[in-house]
């Protein structure tokens, strides 16, 4: 155990895209749990496009990080002391905690770690809140049948990785978006998609969908917004879902983009439209949770994770998202 505590806290607001000016690493000393409080050693930590939005000072979904606050998130780790008679040292858990070598989680809030099903980074993953995202956002809002054709956004991430995963697991038809060959390929080769475009190679994502979903989309999961999902709604089928869970385009917009009048091409279709906050259902955690397990233990849904080693390099690993460094989920490496 660690004499001291590296913690990473938020420095300053950016204008447009986060530079390394808003972080601020800072050392002192080990904190001590309280009653009912885990002390864990930090093994992974979870970075996520989400986090954009809570460095702004605007109400939000997710509570604005305030200036010098410890950044926090997700983190898997061990306990290295306990104030609760739910966990022992030594046990592994998930759960809101900081940037840290060392985070106080409330024991009321993790949730134990099986490191026999998976390894301990894909449960910030395709075991966390984004498998959680698309099992909830796919099944519950965009309701595919076999047969549909799903087009999903942002493919290659943590969360459309695994909704694409899932349609293919309900007997769809899979096309999916991505930013380099190699993902596509991984799309494709690994994951079983149907068809994937690189949209950077790709002028006209139109005529690229006419290729990919020659009979139109049923169900639409979109984590990228912009220029793509202006493509999408043109080729929304009869009765179609939309299943609306980012807009990583837009996160770091100044102003707000304007672009192609939406809500007409949905008249025609009769196409549905609704945002997901996977907090919503959070009463069924348990239950997306143990699907997911299942379907990883069994081999039906494979997971990859990104991981950046070292907590001085999790800026870093934050900053990547907005660059398409990471294939699957990112996730920062704290200790082994």
């Amino acid at each position: 155990m660690r004499d001291s505590n590296r913690e990473w806290v938020f420095a300053e607001r950016p204008d447009g895209e986060p530079d390394m000016d808003s972080f601020e690493l800072h050392e002192g000393g080990v904190p001590e749990p309280e009653h009912g409080e885990l002390l864990v050693r930090v093994r992974y930590l979870s970075v996520d496009p989400y986090m954009r939005g809570r460095m702004r000072d605007a109400e939000s979904y997710a509570e604005p990080w305030d200036i010098g606050e410890p950044l926090n998130g997700a983190v898997v780790g061990e306990v290295v002391e306990s104030e609760s008679d739910t966990y022992d040292t030594g046990d592994l858990v998930t759960g809101n905690g900081t940037w840290a070598d060392y985070s106080l989680l409330d024991a009321d809030s993790v949730a134990p770690v099986d490191p026999t099903i998976a390894g301990l980074p894909a449960y910030l993953g395709a075991l966390g809140m984004p498998g959680r995202t698309a099992y909830f956002g796919l099944l519950d809002v965009g309701e595919p049948t076999p047969g549909d054709t799903v087009v999903v956004s942002g493919a290659a991430g943590a969360v459309g990785s695994v909704v694409g995963q899932i349609a293919k697991l309900n007997g769809c038809r899979v096309v999916g978006f991505a930013g380099s060959d190699e993902k596509v390929e991984w799309l494709t080769d690994e994951l079983g998609f149907d068809a994937a475009i690189n949209y950077k190679d790709v002028d006209d994502y139109r005529a690229a969908l006419d290729d990919a979903a020659p009979g139109g989309v049923d169900v639409y999961f979109d984590n990228v917004g912009g220029p793509i999902t202006d493509a999408v709604f043109t080729k929304l089928n009869l009765d179609a879902r939309v299943a609306v869970c980012g807009q990583i385009a837009h996160y770091n917009a100044e102003d707000v983009p304007t672009g192609p009048r939406k809500l007409p091409q949905l008249i025609a279709s009769r196409a549905k439209v609704q945002g997901l906050l996977v907090s919503d259902y959070a009463t069924r955690f348990e239950q997306a949770s143990e699907q997911l397990g299942t379907w990883v233990a069994s081999g039906d849904l494979t997971h990859r994770e990104t991981i950046v080693d070292g907590l001085e390099n999790a800026p870093d690993a934050f900053l990547g998202l907005f660059s398409g460094d990471n294939i699957g989920k990112q996730v920062v490496g704290v200790s082994e």
